[in-house]
């Protein structure tokens, strides 16, 4: 039931908490357009190139999912200690 549960809350942060951007990382774009004066008026073009910067974005729920499977697991492990140091 425990499982199935924090499932469920996994799920449900996920889908309403949105997300951050924790980077952005510079992308270069060439594009084609035309030339410029008489040389674009006859056809010709020419490409031009620019830097723009692309977020890196990371889900909240993910954060959020990933901070309550780790505490999860620590619990388990957690008892799963204590239990082997009562039967010692």
């Amino acid at each position: 039931m425990k499982d199935e549960l924090i499932a469920g809350m996994a799920t449900l942060a996920g889908s309403s908490l949105g997300s951050i951007t924790v980077a952005t990382v510079p992308v270069v774009v060439t594009s084609t357009t035309s030339a410029s004066g008489i040389a674009g008026w006859l056809g010709f073009t020419t490409a031009a190139t620019t830097v723009i910067a692309a977020p890196i974005t990371v889900p909240v729920g993910g954060i959020v999912a990933a901070g309550a499977l780790l505490t999860y697991g620590g619990y388990k492990i957690y008892k799963q200690i204590k239990s082997r140091e009562c039967q010692s």
